[in-house]
């Protein structure tokens, strides 16, 4: 009746496993119990779960990314603790629980970090800065948060029944086949991750068709904000590659479940078809990451620097040409493969081109600093610390894609550290600028600006001091992966990769903390003219939160940075004075579809795992019956009448009056 599940399951002989998995549901539990008592279920349901408001899923998205940053960083630090103390030792931490940590922490970190604080800040600010409602699909929107946090749940389930992937962030095959990994490790992988894929995927689709065809008057494609572009970028490669890894994980599952043999050399598969075919989804997904990133940076900078962007028809034409070679450069992760000299040369002189791009964009930056008088706000400081960082990241990838220094730094802790220094420096610095940058906007008050820089000092520091010693000894022939060690010489350096995982400890704690003192000191902290950084974009026209309906009149546009124009005619007196005509408003309904399906998906992926096919049936009859529940509604949206939209934004106005004669006051 439970297939292969047991209580053998549960690792009862295993305490660091068993006391996190305690520690996870004892703090799941409370926080129910918590809200339960508050009487905040109702809220909750009504204005969180089911909501379709890009603006509270893009919320959702990214409180998802920073609950799983801290798991995440909770395996890296121990990863670290366990190769500083493992010299000529086994270390704390038996050899199938590391591998096990090392797969879990990448698998976490790229899938359900970076990707949800991507994808939630493109939900938060996309239609805000295209003057819009909502995103093309409001309930695919819903479906693809609750899929995505659907595969975060079954990876954290592995913690505590069964085991997770032993084979890295990536399923390799032969490891990754049921003769090599006959557990269920590798079915937590990939239920989980093609779950989230499926979500990633529809989100894509919905992002590129708003991106697109949804804006508001005036709103050209070369008015739109650099960070709009960037997301075009990116979703237009989440629709190109995810149906790939999909496609890739089926063909394993396929491998694993039924006996095919797709990747199976002894059978008649092809080991280097999986190579193929996950790094041309691989390598596109370091972009889908970082373009986003680049394109809050665009936007920080400019606000900081009190300067339009330099060059803003080159970051445009630079960003479409990054989205264009991301797919010719995905050999260079196995150029040591014996694809010929030939194809490595091709593959490693694209890999060379794509930094020509993005070269062009830190110049812009630069030049858009340059003769700015520049505030030095956390969100700036991210962006700093981020052109410096990204920079060294960037030129080690120049370097690996030397065909012959590739061949010498294959698989070695230097290719870690570049990893690292792209991912850590480019996205999650660009995500950090970006939420503090918008934090305002959602909530109506600021971030505390003290914990702030503290928390970016720790992070920039704590990097270095965590990841240039990997670079040493890398160089040194340390190969990645390794549980302990023999050779002296690493030693040191690998304490002070410890020491600087404990400083971006620091850092976090700080960042938590920053958040509480926010929250606490949040009247203080209040904005309220809805624009607390003299900001460019649409998105500062509106209210600090916006409501529901995002513009009570959606705006004309008639320039670049129009929102930017329209502040300086009114400081001279020059701007509209008369109220505009106020209409009802029609927005879509809430649904809870996204969190049934969910709920489905979560059993139904359990089931497969571990082939309980009772509850694969009862989950795909669920999940069938709930769309054609959804597919015959008949009540699709609710009006705001006329005069709720006026006495809202009645409101704000007032409240930006108000606030602007104060500060001309106190000038």
């Amino acid at each position: 009746m439970f297939g292969k599940l047991t209580w053998g399951a549960i690792p009862f002989d295993q305490p660091i496993p068993l006391f996190a998995g305690a520690i996870v549901i004892v703090v799941i539990v409370g926080v129910l119990a918590f809200i339960t008592i508050k009487g905040w279920i109702p809220y909750l349901w009504s204005e969180w779960v089911t909501s379709v408001d890009h603006k509270h899923i893009g919320i959702m998205y990214v409180t998802l990314a920073a609950v799983m940053l801290i798991r995440g960083f909770i395996d890296a630090i121990m990863m670290r603790s366990q190769q500083a103390i493992a010299f000529q030792s086994q270390g704390y931490l038996p050899p199938e629980h590391y591998n096990q940590i090392f797969s879990a922490h990448g698998t976490i970190m790229i899938f359900f970090v970076a990707m949800p604080f991507v994808i939630g800040l493109m939900n938060f600010v996309l239609p805000l800065q295209l003057g819009v409602r909502d995103v093309a699909f409001p309930t695919l929107n819903s479906v693809s948060f609750w899929l995505t946090a659907t595969g975060v749940l079954l990876v954290n389930i592995s913690l505590v029944v069964g085991e997770f992937s032993k084979t890295g962030w990536l399923p390799f095959p032969p490891l990754s086949e049921l003769a090599y990994s006959p557990g269920v490790g590798v079915d937590y992988y990939l239920w989980g991750v093609q779950i989230a894929g499926v979500g990633t995927l529809m989100t894509g689709v919905n992002f590129v068709t708003t991106i697109l065809k949804i804006h508001a008057p005036g709103v050209t494609y070369m008015r739109m904000p650099v960070f709009c572009w960037t997301s075009l970028a990116t979703n237009l490669l989440i629709v190109a590659a995810f149906p790939v890894l999909t496609a890739t994980l089926a063909m394993l599952t396929l491998d694993r479940y039924l006996g095919f043999h797709f990747f199976t050399n002894e059978a008649g598969g092809n080991v280097m078809m999986f190579m193929n075919l996950i790094w041309i989804w691989g390598h596109p997904e370091v972009y889908i990451l970082v373009l986003p990133a680049f394109g809050v940076f665009s936007e920080v900078v400019s606000t900081f620097s009190r300067k339009p962007l330099f060059g803003y028809r080159s970051m445009v034409m630079a960003t479409m040409a990054i989205c264009i070679i991301a797919y010719t450069v995905w050999l260079h992760h196995f150029f040591t493969m014996g694809a010929g000299p030939n194809v490595n040369a091709v593959f490693g002189i694209a890999s060379m081109i794509i930094a020509v791009p993005t070269g062009v964009k830190i110049f812009n930056w630069l030049f858009t600093m340059y003769g700015g008088r520049i505030v030095y706000a956390t969100p700036m400081l991210w962006s700093v610390g981020f052109m410096v960082t990204f920079v060294i990241g960037g030129l080690t990838g120049v370097l690996v894609a030397v065909v012959p220094a590739d061949f010498m730094l294959h698989n070695s802790l230097f290719q870690v550290a570049h990893f690292h220094n792209v991912i850590i420096g480019g996205v999650l610095f660009g995500m950090f600028a970006g939420y503090t940058y918008w934090f305002p906007k959602a909530f109506g008050f600021r971030l505390h600006e003290g914990w702030g820089k503290a928390a970016f000092w720790c992070w920039f520091i704590g990097f270095y001091l965590a990841f240039m010693p990997l670079y040493v000894v890398g160089l040194m022939g340390m190969t990645r992966r390794m549980q302990h060690y023999d050779v002296p010489e690493w030693r040191p350096w690998l304490l002070v990769a410890e020491l600087g995982a404990v400083t971006v400890l620091a850092g976090i704690l700080c960042q938590v903390m920053q958040l509480v003192v926010s929250i606490r000191h949040r009247e203080e902290l209040r904005d309220v003219t809805g624009d607390p950084w003299m900001g460019r974009s649409l998105e500062w026209s509106t209210a600090s939160p916006p409501p529901a309906f995002n513009f009570a009149v959606l705006p004309v546009v008639e320039d670049r940075d129009d929102y930017w124009r329209r502040q300086r005619l009114a400081e001279r007196g020059l701007g509209p004075t008369a109220e505009p005509v106020y209409k009802a408003i029609e927005m879509p309904r809430n649904s809870p579809t996204g969190f049934i399906c969910a709920f489905f998906a979560s059993f139904g992926g359990f089931g497969m795992i571990w082939q309980i096919w009772w509850l694969v049936i009862v989950a795909i009859v669920g999940a069938f019956a709930t769309f054609v529940v959804f597919a015959w509604r008949d009540r699709t949206e609710y009006e705001i009448p006329a005069e709720e939209v006026a006495r809202i934004d009645r409101a704000n106005r007032r409240a930006r009056g108000e606030a602007v004669a104060n500060a001309e006051a106190l000038t």
